[in-house]
């Protein structure tokens, strides 16, 4: 018998050469139809191990023609693992209660190697081959499975809105995807779904035993339909075909560790996730390379790219080390992790990341500065909130405010963040003095065109015609017309804006200024409300650098100083050097008073002002105050005590 085994093993060898370089010869030149799983010196694994037993065994490592495993259909010989495995899952991945690999078919076998509990080489016709080296680190797969594409599915597939149509009840794949050799097997998803194991370069570039070339990520969406539509159901991948993560043909640096392409588009849904040996994030999201301690897994996903450095050319806008450094929306900070299924109205503790204002798959480039209100390319497909209720979700958004409006409306979970700077109490508000959907609606008293269209019937003198860049030149956005409406990003913004004139991110990422304004606004601040002011600034710079450059933006500071539309603004800003936060709300007005209409967005900062008599109040008709601020007294009638000793009448009507 021990003859007769020896024999039978020779004749085998012999074959399963022969077999191996009759496959050579019909592979393309200078290739290895089974790269590493000929287990030949000079084919290394994907991660540059090699794994070789001597005399070229061939077939005989995995595969025997006798007394191999019983009851395995491919004649298995390499011994099978018997662990038990934990497998993926997410708050949105429909296919619960995954089973455990069947034992001794598809999957088990590949893992039988790669989940790393067996030996290389440990079989059954023949025992331990001799195996010299190892499999690297990102060939095993472990028996913790969460970082890996989901198999061995528990049948029948669930449907799910980016699934293709038919593929959980007819195994029918995407025709939009050029591969057609992506198959269920017994209608689950297992490692030949994707894998076949005796081919390693059907796609040339990855070498990664793919049953086609995953270029533009071909495979992937032969079951990931992004243009399914299910009533009802949001499929996260709309609009992924257009998006700049599909299109974008920057180069790629492989030591970006984003896949084996050479540019991003190619690279495509390889970009952004894993298949395999992920660290166990949902929806298999990769690191930043290298990865970054206390940042959540949706953020590093982005940072690889968009953190300014040297893995793209041309680079993408340096969005985390250029600007989350700065005064930025606050990143998780682990108690409150983005999670794809939490609702639109986002209560927990307003943790912004990137995604929770952008979809990553259908994301476009700014090719040109679109007209507000409308979203904007890069937040294509992104979801908002109704600024008619503040809780009805609009998905996609239509207007880029709806999705500011996901923290800075109804949330609950908001905060006045020290880091921020000062933040004005005003007067009047409605119920929660951060809920901006008040102060923006049609129905406040006043407010700065974000929501609708300008609706006050007052003149305004110092209005310009175009919006000033950061230099104080003209830019092409109108501001003359009862039309025109402006972005929360005019005034929320990276401070070297690229739209007016720098050379960063447009939008809210980070800036030097307090609560992310693209530009200089100071605030006025007292003691004690009605006290002695602080941080003023008498005759203030008008300059693009000057502490109300945010203003001038928009308005022109030279008309307001000359006392265009009040007679005493000259007194108040360059004299007395006060703020225009000191009276002027920066939203608007979302709730009456008796005594302040809300007109012109006047309504006082009460950490500065105190009431006087009782009240706080403006007449706007007589142009009069009455409250306390700078330890003097403005009192009904227009006239003004300071120490003590009266003013003469204040005559400070309006000129219209």
């Amino acid at each position: 018998m021990r003859r007769t085994l020896l024999i039978g093993t020779s004749l085998l060898f012999t074959m399963s050469a022969c077999l191996l370089a009759v496959a050579q010869t019909q592979a393309p030149q200078g290739t290895d139809v089974l790269g590493p799983h000929s287990l030949v010196i000079g084919n290394p694994t994907k991660s540059g191990a090699q794994v070789t037993t001597p005399g070229s065994p061939g077939c005989t490592v995995c595969h025997a023609p006798h007394s191999g495993l019983g009851g395995v259909t491919p004649l298995w010989n390499q011994t099978l693992s018997n662990r038990t495995y934990t497998p993926y899952t997410s708050s949105t991945y429909s296919q619960t209660g995954n089973s455990q690999p069947t034992l001794g078919v598809t999957s088990s076998l590949c893992l039988s190697c790669h989940d790393g509990t067996v030996a290389v080489g440990q079989t059954a016709a023949y025992g331990q081959m001799q195996v010299n080296g190892s499999l690297g680190n990102s060939d095993v797969l472990g028996t913790n499975l969460a970082g890996s594409h989901p198999f061995s599915l528990k049948t029948p597939l669930k449907d799910a809105p980016d699934l293709a149509v038919g593929l959980a009840t007819q195994g029918k794949l995407n025709t939009a995807s050029s591969c057609g050799k992506a198959k269920l097997v017994n209608g689950s998803v297992e490692c030949t779904s994707c894998h076949d194991p005796h081919v390693q370069g059907i796609d040339p570039i990855g070498q990664n035993y793919l049953l086609c070339n995953n270029s533009m990520g071909q495979l992937c969406i032969a079951c990931h339909d992004p243009t399914r539509v299910v009533t009802g159901q949001a499929n996260l991948l709309t609009g992924w075909y257009t998006s700049i993560h599909n299109t974008a043909t920057n180069q790629v640096s492989l030591t970006a560790n984003v896949g084996p392409y050479g540019t991003v588009n190619l690279n495509s849904c390889t970009s952004c996730h894993m298949e395999h040996n992920q660290s166990g994030y949902a929806r298999l999201v990769r690191p930043a390379m290298p990865a970054i301690t206390g940042v959540d897994p949706s953020t590093q996903d982005c940072i690889t790219c968009h953190n300014g450095g040297t893995y793209l050319s041309p680079a993408a806008p340096n969005v985390y080390a250029g600007e989350f450094t700065k005064i930025s929306h606050p990143l998780p900070n682990g108690s409150n992790t983005h999670d794809e299924a939490e609702p639109a109205v986002l209560s927990n503790n307003r943790h912004a990341t990137c995604v929770d204002c952008h979809s990553p798959h259908g994301s476009a480039q700014m090719t040109a500065f679109t007209a507000p209100p409308g979203i904007r390319p890069p937040q294509s497909y992104a979801v908002g909130v109704s600024a008619t209720d503040g809780a009805t979700v609009v998905s996609p958004a239509v207007n880029q405010y709806e999705t500011c409006f996901r923290c800075h409306g109804s949330s609950p979970g908001k905060q006045a963040l020290i880091k921020y700077g000062y933040l004005p109490t005003r007067y009047v508000f409605s119920g929660d003095p951060l809920n901006l959907i008040p102060q923006f609606s049609p129905s406040a008293t006043s407010s700065h065109p974000v929501v609708h269209q300008r609706t006050s019937p007052y003149p305004q003198p110092s209005l310009l015609q175009y919006m000033l860049n950061l230099n104080g030149t003209a830019s092409s956005r109108s501001m003359i017309g009862a039309s025109t409406q402006i972005f929360c990003t005019d005034c929320h913004a990276s401070d070297d804006n690229r739209e007016f004139g720098g050379t960063g991110p447009t939008g809210p990422h980070g800036s030097i200024y307090p609560h992310i304004l693209e530009r200089n606004y100071q605030f006025a601040q007292a003691v004690v409300p009605g006290g002695t002011v602080t941080n003023t600034y008498p005759n203030p710079s008008l300059s693009p650098q000057g502490p109300y450059a945010l203003c001038a933006k928009c308005h022109d500071l030279n008309s307001v100083l000359r006392n265009d539309s009040w007679t005493q603004h000259n007194t108040h800003v360059s004299v007395e050097g006060f703020s225009c936060s000191v009276c002027h709300s920066a939203h608007g007005l979302g709730a009456g008073n008796p005594t302040i209409t809300g007109e012109r967005l006047i309504n006082f900062d009460v950490g500065v002002v105190a009431p006087n008599q009782g009240m706080i109040a403006y007449n706007r008709s007589a142009n009069t105050c009455t409250l306390v601020c700078h330890n003097a007294v403005h009192n009904p009638n227009g006239s003004v005590t300071v120490g003590g000793v009266a003013l003469p009448l204040n005559t400070m009507a309006p000129r219209h």
